[in-house]
């Protein structure tokens, strides 16, 4: 038998969360696939403590990864640093050499147009590492 694809596995973690969490994780994505033509869903980091893994999205390497806790979804950018944050979204991590994340609450707004400026960002960097 054949292992699913990393959507058909996404759309299970979205499923897995039946409340706010999966329908912004399913907003999340959607934005995020929207903003370029070559961006690659996979799932990565399946352990003990979390088996279904986490989704991430790539174009010549990892451009955001999205993690699901108790109170909050996290929209981590390994390379955030490097970015230019012209709406403010980035909130976590933010003393992070690297590391540049949004965290959502119940009730936030997902900022589409700016999350899409830094994801194209983030395929930028990718391609001039």
């Amino acid at each position: 038998m054949s292992e699913k694809t990393a959507a058909t596995q996404i759309d299970d973690i979205i499923a897995m969360h039946d409340n706010w969490k999966g329908q912004l994780l399913a907003q999340i994505r959607e934005a995020v696939l929207a903003s370029g033509p070559v961006i690659t869903e996979e799932i990565k980091w399946k352990m003990a403590t979390r088996p279904e893994g986490l989704a991430v999205w790539t174009s010549n390497g990892i451009i955001c990864f999205a993690e699901i806790w108790k109170d909050n979804v996290k929209l981590l950018f390994p390379k955030g640093a490097k970015l230019t944050d012209d709406d403010g979204l980035f909130n976590a991590r933010l003393n992070s050499k690297d590391i540049r994340a949004i965290e959502f609450h119940e009730g936030d707004a997902l900022d589409v147009a700016g999350l899409q400026k830094l994801v194209r960002g983030a395929a930028e960097t990718n391609e001039t590492k």
